[in-house]
């Protein structure tokens, strides 16, 4: 293992279990630590212009390996950097690409998942569901200003009551973007008076859900269990569901939308209509909200 991953692990798990027992695990030098986390914020501003310009390339090219990237820096770009460069920044910023190149080692959690096949998809294997016992969630493409721009939307989707949980959206959809969702679906459930702990968050094998931050912050501190949709789409018909309906219910609204902040904003508005307002035929033909109100109040869980 490399100093670099070393620190990677240490970064996911020095919150939990503390810096100086992490580092023991870890078998790293406090100063190599230190050095690491030095250096890196000197990287990350001497390259900072580079940012936009990399997460352009990985939402337009998801499947682009390093070669190519360094193409369309080159052709596209007009931008001349080493690719010893370009590999390291975008490792630092956790960006999703090079999914799909030999380059690209899977995490532990992902050799996991291999290991334990069917198993790692828990909601395959519940006979029933029960009021928030599990939630969905996916990256997903919006298309706005006029169809010149696409931005991701990650929501957070309750089975039983419909419930858009937590949702975010930014311009790629990294592990930045999925912890943010998350956190906006804990302050709802906790708004609500509902324990989250001990549910199961359904989802692919995104690296962003395989990976060290996602995994260690919804296991270890959130206690929640994490279900691995093994076959795509159709292991995960409901978040699938979800996000047909409402890109096509506001692609009118969404194409009007000139910048992201204006985006964020009709989505925030779309969300809302979706839980307070919007009638749903699997809950009897109400909001969400209304259903767990109801639902709720008779200690049905």
């Amino acid at each position: 293992m490399t100093p670099e991953q070393k620190v990677s692990l240490v970064e996911a798990a020095k919150d939990t279990y503390g810096l100086n027992r992490s580092l023991a695990a870890a078998e790293l030098p406090k100063s190599t630590w230190y050095y690491h986390q030095n250096e890196r914020v000197d990287y990350e501003e001497k390259y900072r212009d580079l940012k936009p310009v990399l997460e352009a390339i990985a939402r337009r090219h998801p499947e682009y390996g390093l070669p190519r990237i360094m193409v369309e820096l080159r052709e596209v770009y007009a931008c001349s950097v080493n690719h010893k460069v370009v590999e390291r920044l975008l490792r630092l910023w956790d960006l999703r690409i090079l999914r799909g190149t030999r380059h690209r080692r899977p995490s532990g959690v992902h050799k996991a998942i291999l290991e334990v096949g069917d198993m790692a998809n828990l909601v395959a294997q519940m006979d029933e569901i029960g009021l928030f016992r599990v939630v969905y969630t996916d990256f997903t493409e919006l298309v706005y200003a006029d169809g010149r721009r696409k931005a991701v939307l990650m929501p957070i989707i309750a089975h039983t009551s419909k419930l858009a949980c937590g949702w975010a959206i930014g311009e790629s959809g990294d592990t930045h973007l999925a912890l943010q969702a998350w956190g906006r679906a804990k302050k709802m459930f906790q708004r609500l008076g509902i324990p989250y702990a001990g549910m199961i968050m359904h989802h692919d094998r995104d690296p962003v859900y395989t990976g060290y931050r996602w995994t260690s912050q919804l296991l270890l501190k959130d206690e929640l269990r994490l279900s691995y949709a093994l076959g795509g789409a159709k292991d995960n018909p409901e978040m699938e569901s979800f996000n047909g309906h409402f890109k096509a219910d506001g692609h009118s609204l969404f194409l009007g939308a000139q910048t992201l902040p204006e985006l964020t904003s009709v989505v925030g508005q779309r969300m809302r209509y979706y839980n307070v307002e919007r009638r749903h035929s699997s809950i009897n033909q109400v909001p969400p909200l209304r259903f767990i109100q109801s639902t709720w109040s008779q200690g049905e869980a």
